[in-house]
């Protein structure tokens, strides 16, 4: 079973702010997210992946 995350949390993990992520989600350039009820909410396998796509990215294609 996953564990999700809020707006907040994933800000926390990314060292930014939750309007920033909110901005992200916006426009489509953030992690994967879902509504439940009025909760915008993160798998957190999915933060992780996203933050390793990123990574890599930055890396060459190389997230060693």
């Amino acid at each position: 079973m996953s564990e999700y995350k809020t707006t907040q949390e994933v800000a926390a993990m990314c060292r930014t702010s939750p309007e920033t992520v909110r901005y992200w989600r916006h426009i489509g350039k953030g992690p994967a997210s879902f509504k439940l009820g009025r909760k915008v909410l993160y798998a957190t396998e999915d933060v992780e992946a996203w933050i390793r796509a990123a990574r890599e990215v930055q890396n060459g294609g190389s997230a060693a």
